[in-house]
Order: C-alpha cells, then sequence, then structure tokens
C-alpha cells in the first residue's frame, strides 16, 4: 500500500480512528484533569456518535481503519510486543521488587485483553485477580482501585500522536505525560503492523520516511493537531502551548532532506488551553480556503526554508499583519480565503469551545463538522461548502472535532 498526505483538502482515501472504549469509562470529576479532559462522557452515546462519524466517511468512499484492531495486530509479533511493554514497565516508577511480576502479569495476557488494558489501564485490583500480590513496599502502598497502568483516553484523537506529511510519517513526541505512551504504541505499529512494515523508513517502491521516531526527540514535542499540510510542498505548523519551536526545526531539517518539503510557515499561537492545538482554531475546508476562530486574530509568523546546507535553515520572520500573507505565499496562491462567521463575543468563543472550527475535509469543498455549532456551519454553506454534520454532544466533551478524532493515511493533493 501507499501511504500519503499530499493536501488538507483533496479527496481523502484512508483513514485512522479509534472507536472509545474502556479507557473513557476511567474517566471520573477526580481524575478527568490529570488525564487532559474537562468533563466525562457518557461512553456509550460516545461510541454511537463515532460509529456515526465512521459511517459518514465510508458512505464518502473513505476507508477506515480503527486503532485497536491495528494493535492487537501488532503485539502478535514479539518484538512490538516487548517493544511496549519495556517502556510501560519501567523498575523506576514501579520499584524493582514488583517489576517482575506486573511484567510477567501482562507477558501472560492474551492479546484482546493485554489491547484492551494497554489503552484501557489496569488497576491493582484487577491486576490481583490474576497475580499474587508481590512483596513490595511500592505495590502494598497503592490503594485497590489505584492505576498500576494508568489509562490513554485521549487515544480517541489520533491526529495527535502521528501524522502523515506528503510521503512520509512523524511519529510525535507528546507534551503531557499522560499522552507518552500513546506515542509508544503508534511506534509498535508502524514499525511492526504488517500494513506498514515492509514501507517502513523506505522511501520510494511503496515505501514511506519517517521524518520522527516518536519518544527519541523528547523533549522535543510537537503534535499533529498543530500540522496542516497546505500542498504543493508547503506545511503550515502551529507552535501552541504542544508544539515547540526546536521541533518545528528538527521537522524542518528531516522534511528538507526528504525532498517532500520545501517551506514551512511557523505560526506563534498563545499558550492558552483554548488554544491548545492550531486545528482548534484553524482548519482547511478547501484549496486555499480556512475556516478560522473570530478570536484567533493575526499571529506572529515564519517562514522556514533550506538552508545552506543540511544543518542550516533560512528563516524569514513576519509580523501579525502579514499571517495570512505568508501562508499563501507558502502555498503559492495570490492570497487565502478565510472564513469567519459573524457572532458576538460570547457565541464564538462557545463554538470555538465546541469545535466549530475542528473540521475534517473529505474532498474539495466537503467537510464533516459537529451537528452542534450552526453559526459555523450555516456560514460555510453559504459560502459554498459543503457540511455533512456529525452528532458530537458525548465526543465533543473531550475537546476535539473531526479533524482531532482523525488521522489520514492516504489523501489526494
Amino acid at each position: 500500500m501507499s501511504f500519503h498526505v499530499d493536501s488538507e483538502a483533496g479527496r481523502l482515501r484512508r483513514v485512522l480512528l479509534h472507536r472509545p472504549e474502556l479507557s473513557l469509562k476511567r474517566l471520573t470529576p477526580s481524575n478527568a484533569a490529570d488525564l487532559l479532559f474537562d468533563d466525562v462522557l457518557w461512553v456509550r452515546r460516545a461510541q454511537e456518535e463515532h460509529e456515526e462519524f465512521q459511517a459518514v466517511l465510508r458512505s464518502r468512499g473513505v476507508e477506515v481503519h480503527l486503532l485497536m484492531d491495528l494493535l492487537q495486530e501488532t503485539i502478535e509479533i514479539p518484538q512490538a510486543r516487548g517493544h511496549i511493554l519495556d517502556f510501560s514497565i519501567d523498575p523506576h516508577f514501579y520499584g524493582p521488587l514488583s517489576t517482575d511480576a506486573i511484567r510477567n502479569c501482562f507477558d501472560a495476557m492474551d492479546v484482546p485483553e493485554l489491547a484492551a488494558f494497554l489503552i484501557g489501564g489496569i488497576t491493582k485490583r484487577e491486576m490481583l485477580e490474576r497475580i499474587t500480590e508481590p512483596a513490595s513496599i511500592a505495590f502494598h502502598s497503592l490503594a485497590l482501585d489505584d492505576f498500576i497502568l494508568p489509562p490513554l483516553p485521549n487515544h480517541l484523537f489520533t491526529r495527535d500522536t502521528s501524522c502523515w506529511i506528503y510521503d512520509g510519517v512523524s511519529i510525535n513526541a507528546m507534551r503531557k505525560k499522560a499522552r507518552a505512551r500513546e506515542t509508544v504504541n503508534m511506534e509498535a505499529i508502524y514499525r511492526w503492523h504488517p500494513m506498514f512494515a515492509d514501507g517502513y523508513d523506505r522511501p520510494g517502491d511503496g515505501g514511506f520516511h519517517v521524518w520522527n521516531r516518536g519518544t527519541e526527540t523528547a523533549p522535543a514535542t510537537i503534535e499533529g493537531g498543530d500540522v496542516l499540510v497546505l500542498g504543493g510542498g508547503a506545511v503550515l505548523v502551529g507552535m501552541s502551548e504542544r508544539t515547540q519551536p526546536q521541533a518545528v526545526e528538527m521537522l524542518a531539517q528531516s522534511l528538507f532532506a526528504g525532498g517532500s518539503c520545501t517551506r514551512i510557515v511557523a505560526l506563534r499561537m498563545p499558550k492558552k488551553r483554548a488554544f491548545m492545538h492550531l486545528d482548534t482554531v484553524l482548519t482547511m475546508v478547501d484549496h486555499g480556503v480556512f475556516t478560522a476562530y473570530a478570536g484567533l486574530g493575526a499571529l506572529p509568523s515564519h517562514t522556514v526554508e533550506p538552508g545552506d546546507n543540511e544543518k542550516e535553515l533560512k528563516i524569514t520572520d513576519h509580523p501579525p499583519e502579514d499571517m495570512y500573507r505568508a501562508i499563501a505565499a507558502a502555498a503559492g496562491v495570490d492570497a487565502v480565503k478565510v472564513l469567519t462567521p459573524t457572532q458576538d463575543v460570547f457565541a464564538a468563543e462557545r463554538e470555538q469551545w465546541d469545535d466549530g472550527s475542528n473540521v475534517l475535509a473529505v474532498e474539495p469543498g466537503v467537510v464533516i463538522a459537529y451537528e452542534r455549532n450552526a453559526t459555523s456551519n450555516n456560514h460555510l454553506s453559504r459560502n459554498g461548502v459543503e457540511v455533512l454534520p456529525v452528532r458530537g454532544s458525548e465526543l465533543g466533551r473531550g475537546r476535539g472535532g473531526p479533524r482531532c478524532m482523525s488521522c489520514p493515511l492516504e489523501r489526494d493533493a
């Protein structure tokens, strides 16, 4: 199979999603903030909404791959299983006296059970149903319902941990500790799953580049919600609270060396929760056409181009008022069109919080959006964009829209 993403708005061919599962059932009012959620979800309804999201994608001819299926097929391979468990079961965290018992417990699980717990997390109580309690201070100190392995509810947002940029994938180190193990799962999937293994880091002949290799790039972090593929060799990156400038430089060097990208525009974003990722305030709905949150304003930006040698980069700074001109120049167009509905400040902030700007294009001028953002959706429709609405009353509580929940694997220019 050939994997590539050549734009944000070309026809979407294949995508990676993650259906809500056990990890979201672990969310409570007391642990939600630590797990980076603002609220708890009604999981059954969230699953129904996600099924609807999948159905809309399939109805437009998109091939949908589910993360849990890929993870199960990956951990059947001993090297992949070992890679994930070696990272997850660390004696510096669990203590040397309990590590072997915990590791042996995971090693004894069958594939579906192990995959479920790797994402859903496992408590001390659940582990003691499977092993004898080890003689360990660290283990004894845990309450019965404390997590031995915390859940990964943010796996729902497949966009962040890996993002495809032209003919390669960036496997991303996450900014927040609660998401670190997500990256390890994706490292294993891309390296060992049969769908990817033959092409891993073998550009040409159906293979692909690996722009970033995951955890080894930390502490420099970059997340896929901040990366927009403009097309024509250009990329737009938001330097948000999750994506760091040093990571942008590293990505630029990798992309330029691979010859797939010739220029990057990096936006200096406010370091605020409401501006968590670039795609929470700005996404593409068609070639050269964006939908934007009214409160985004103008941001300082930098155009990054190849330097005189592989270690150098050419950086051009732009004042805030030149933000969209810099994006247009990188994309090779005279100007970009920005669609922002007219709303009072309160309505605009509510729709931004509800992911009104976080839409997923399935082909030029056709997007999937949460139905609740009526003002934003109507504005897009009046400007010639076909909106495919999906329910998001529960999924939206996770602070991520259709783009956040999808990792395109193949998309046309």
